[in-house]
């Protein structure tokens, strides 16, 4: 599962593609590698319009497992996700391409290698389906927590396909 994407595409382009207004985004660099708990921007359901919001990478795991937070909900039949697949909770989550390990390792270095993925070479704009909340526990590192509330999110992801799908071109960084 897609634990590392990148958003290389200014806000207004995202703005203009999503039909989204901007609340308090300000200025928006690329972003090369997003990563879990990264604070991105996310495209969420705002009444009866879309804003472009900040939030961090990463829903709250199942009450019973404990554990990290989780970045890829794949089984939408589980009672934890379905309270957040009301059309309030749906957010889209813009990007330009994203990262998966190669079903093998390199022979050379016996470590599988980081494949990056696009649309298509210009890597345009596209986005994940997810699914959004608000979290009122501390985010971050154990050594710089950052109190809550925190918006999160969450893709919604299907079993995994294998790289070699002809719909999905290989990219380099």
């Amino acid at each position: 599962m897609c634990n590392l994407y990148s958003i290389t595409t200014n806000q207004a382009a995202i703005i203009a593609l999503f039909r989204a207004i901007n609340h308090d985004v300000g200025n928006l660099p690329p972003m090369p590698g997003v990563f879990p708990d990264y604070p991105v921007p996310v495209v969420r359901n705002a009444g009866s319009e879309r804003e472009l919001a900040m939030m961090r990478w990463g829903m709250p795991p199942p009450p019973r497992t404990g554990g990290p937070a989780v970045t890829n909900s794949r089984n939408t039949a589980s009672p934890h996700w379905r309270g957040w697949l009301k059309p309030e909770n749906r957010c889209l989550v813009p990007f330009n391409s994203f990262a998966e390990y190669a079903p093998e390792p390199n022979p050379e270095t016996k470590k599988k290698d980081v494949v990056w993925l696009a649309l298509n070479d210009d890597r345009p704009l596209t986005a994940f389906a997810g699914i959004w909340t608000e979290f009122k526990g501390d985010r971050g590192t154990k050594s710089k927590p950052i109190p809550g509330p925190h918006p999160v999110y969450g893709f919604l992801t299907t079993p995994r396909m294998p790289l070699s799908s002809r719909s999905i071109r290989r990219q380099r960084p």
